[in-house]
């Protein structure tokens, strides 16, 4: 784990599970101790019973190691219950915010924004009621069976603790042997699952272009680096073990042995019972460094796990606790914005700036890779600029609470993510959806006819990533779901990229009809369909502004630029120039 990072969110959320790992320690050290009752039993039958021949001592005596071991069971029970009850804990005081951090590192593009974390929680969770765990509570047990067998004999203590120091060696040895294969191999076993699943997205590209077998191909190799990783790994790791337990059964042997020896020359404390005594304890006290040995691989992947949570949720801090904003009226301000990809300092705008009334329409073009998407995403708050602000009514949009904010914002991606649930989820962004706003939205897209002939209407799943519905079904869902509730300020990204001519009138006609009530709209695209309804246009170039204006200013600005050229492509925003 990370010692250096004392007040890390992980290692406050460990302290508060302190009080369960005590108790369940409390467990272990009697249960440890019942461990002894089968020696005990052994020692009084032989000493009392076989010399006497009295059954009633037997009886006795087995009811009484039966009771030993039913509280010794009770005892591990309540053990594992107490250890599952702290995992339950853990889970509920960090899962959300291992969550969100993987939103935010998603959103930002950093590293740790894939589901790799959630493994890695699910690591350290289960970490709390595995063998490792359970041997490093047993600790206190082994030394009070060493304190015991230094009452026996010292010459037997310390020979236990040569046993000791040399299971503590063979430790060392395997963690010195095995660990930077395993963090290699765990390294490699990320890569291929995300690689897999990075190829299950885009299955349909690679099977209609027949790329199978390449794609196969390059998994298996990265599959098989991960393999040899862990073979290497393993076999160390194999061999360290039965070196281990060799040594455990070598010192209880050796201690029977050298407790008779002791024995014979009448310097064995406690008498000839005291010969098995000492072999067992010997067993017991090897005993946590044997499992710790064993369970080695399970340490190093909490610890590895443990880093990269560690330094997730370090990258992305809890958002601090904002004011209650007034509802927005749409008035858009954006200042000198110089922006680019999240991480990285290479600008893809430069110098955007432009201001919009609250119910303006304006268009943004340009040619492919002049920043259009990337204006988009921080119009809506998703990405943080270099420099200068993008502000609703004033505020920061990327710092206003989007849990707040996002009820009255409308976004639609270039690429349409729908998500696995009903037609009438999806359109309500999956809140509390009211039936009559979501067939409003859907009427308002012209999509209320082909939901209805659907089985189920808008009750009808629509599948993963929206496969059940068409380009243009999707397309619209999209585009609903971004007008659902009425938002002040709506982004919408090549809305129109998969809509026949019966939607882009459709397009039109909804940002008309919510114009008029107040709605602000910016709108990405390479057609004329929306450009009637536009009030102001914005051409973008290089990731610069080349025109800005009032939609008529700028197209005949445009036509006077290019009447020496000749026309682009027939359908083009420029071609309308």
């Amino acid at each position: 784990m990370n010692p250096q990072r004392k007040s890390s969110e992980l290692h406050e959320a460990v302290t508060e599970l302190m009080p369960y790992c005590r108790t369940a320690a409390g467990f272990t050290l009697v249960s440890g101790l019942l461990v002894l009752a089968p020696s005990a039993y052994m020692l009084q039958v032989y000493d009392r019973v076989v010399n006497s021949r009295n059954y009633m001592t037997l009886a006795m005596l087995t009811l009484a190691v039966l009771f030993l071991y039913a509280v010794m069971e009770v005892l591990e029970w309540a053990r594992g219950q107490l250890l599952h009850e702290a995992s339950l804990v853990f889970d509920k005081r960090v899962s959300t915010r291992i969550f969100n951090a993987i939103f935010e590192a998603n959103l930002r593009r950093q590293a740790g924004g894939t589901v790799q974390p959630m493994n890695d929680f699910r690591t350290l969770r289960e970490f709390l009621n595995t063998p490792a765990l359970i041997a490093a509570m047993e600790s206190p047990v082994a030394f009070l069976f060493l304190i015991l067998i230094f009452a026996m004999n010292p010459m037997l203590g310390w020979s236990t603790v040569v046993a000791a120091i040399l299971q503590t060696l063979i430790a060392w040895l395997n963690q010195r042997g095995t660990q930077p294969p395993l963090l290699a191999a765990n390294r490699s076993a990320i890569q291929a699952q995300q690689y897999a699943d990075g190829s299950l997205r885009n299955a349909q590209v690679i099977e209609s272009m027949g790329m199978v077998r390449d794609i196969h191909r390059r998994w298996i190799d990265k599959q098989r680096d991960f393999l040899k990783l862990q073979a290497r790994a393993s076999d160390a790791a194999g061999g360290f073990q039965a070196t281990s337990k060799f040594l455990q059964n070598v010192t209880s042997s050796l201690l029977l042995g050298l407790g008779a020896w002791l024995l014979l020359h009448k310097e064995l404390n406690g008498g000839s019972g005291m010969l098995i005594v000492a072999s067992v304890l010997g067993g017991r006290v090897l005993a946590p460094l044997v499992q710790v040995v064993a369970q080695w691989q399970t340490v190093v992947n909490v610890r590895e796990a443990w880093k990269r949570l560690d330094s997730l949720l370090a990258a992305n801090p809890i958002r601090p606790q904002s004011m209650v904003m007034p509802v927005p009226r749409g008035h858009i301000v954006v200042e000198g914005l110089i922006a680019g990809a999240p991480g990285s300092q290479q600008p893809i705008l430069r110098g955007v700036a432009f201001e919009l009334q609250p119910g303006e329409v304006l268009v943004v073009a340009g040619p492919s890779a002049s920043g259009k998407t990337t204006l988009a995403r921080l119009l809506v708050g998703l990405w943080p600029a270099i420099s200068g602000k993008v502000r609703l009514d004033g505020v920061d949009m990327f710092t206003w609470d989007k849990s707040e904010l996002g009820t009255h914002i409308g976004y639609l991606p270039q690429g349409v993510e729908l998500f696995e649930g009903t037609v009438a989820e999806n359109i309500s962004r999956f809140g509390e959806s009211s039936a009559e706003k979501v067939e409003a939205a859907a009427r308002a897209v012209g999509l209320h006819e082909a939901i209805v002939a659907l089985p189920q209407g808008y009750d009808t799943p629509i599948g993963r990533d929206g496969a059940n519905l068409s380009g243009g079904q999707r397309q619209r869902v999209g585009l609903a779901r971004a007008l659902y509730g009425d938002p002040v300020f709506v982004v919408l990204d090549e809305p129109n990229s998969s809509l026949d001519d019966a939607g882009d009138a459709a397009l039109a006609s909804v940002i008309s009809e919510r114009k008029q009530r107040g709605t602000t709209f910016v709108v990405m695209t390479h057609r004329t369909s929306v450009l009637g309804v536009a009030d102001k246009m914005l051409i973008l170039q290089n990731g610069q502004i080349r025109a800005f204006g009032p939609r008529d200013e700028v197209l005949a600005g445009l036509a006077k630029s290019t009447a020496d050229s000749p026309p682009p492509a027939q359908g083009s925003v420029q071609s309308s120039a």
